[in-house]
């Protein structure tokens, strides 16, 4: 509270006349960063040309955005703001569970994905790899680049749901981002 008190100049006194306690606050803004997430995913599905189109964007907007966030804030979250931390789980089990088997529905529906899968299965293994991205007890920073590691989980992911049709449209993808970035 004091940090805050500092960062936003006024005293802790005026900060507590309109919340009741710093978890209140922690909870209101893991709110807002998942509603800003939300509307985000939403966002790219509109604008996805198709289900591969989805998860290609969705990866560089993780790949952009997670570099930016501290690992060590969904440790603090689970371990000294509860409350927060079942925002997050509710958002990661609701929200984007059901964003990605939307995704994965989509894939099959078009072809570009295996009609084989278990969207179920692999929604959450989508989404644990996502999150075991930003461990640090599984990959440190000192000895993985996290956007590499990013990258590697998704090639992974994205080769063992692709058909050979899926497999085509990602590498044209991918060329058409080398080619805007070079």
């Amino acid at each position: 509270m004091d940090d805050i008190s500092r960062k936003i100049a006024i005293s802790k006194k005026t900060i507590y006349q309109f919340y009741r306690d710093k978890d209140e606050i922690v909870c209101l803004v893991t709110k807002s960063v998942l509603q800003k997430e939300k509307d985000k995913m939403m966002s790219i599905k509109v604008e996805a040309e198709d289900a591969i189109h989805e998860i290609f964007m969705v990866s560089q907007y993780l790949r952009k955005h997670i570099q930016d966030v501290n690992p060590s804030i969904l440790f603090d979250l689970k371990k000294y703001h509860p409350n927060a931390w079942k925002i997050y789980l509710d958002f990661k089990e609701n929200v984007f569970s059901d964003a990605m088997k939307a995704t994965l529905h989509r894939g099959i529906t078009e072809g570009y994905f295996r009609s084989d899968i278990d969207v179920d299965i692999l929604a959450q293994l989508r989404i644990m790899e996502i999150q075991m991205a930003g461990d640090n007890d599984i990959y440190p920073q000192d000895k993985f680049d996290f956007r590499m590691v990013i990258i590697q989980l998704f090639e992974h992911f994205m080769q063992g749901v692709l058909t050979a049709e899926g497999r085509n449209k990602l590498i044209e993808y991918s060329e058409k981002v080398e080619k805007n970035e070079a």
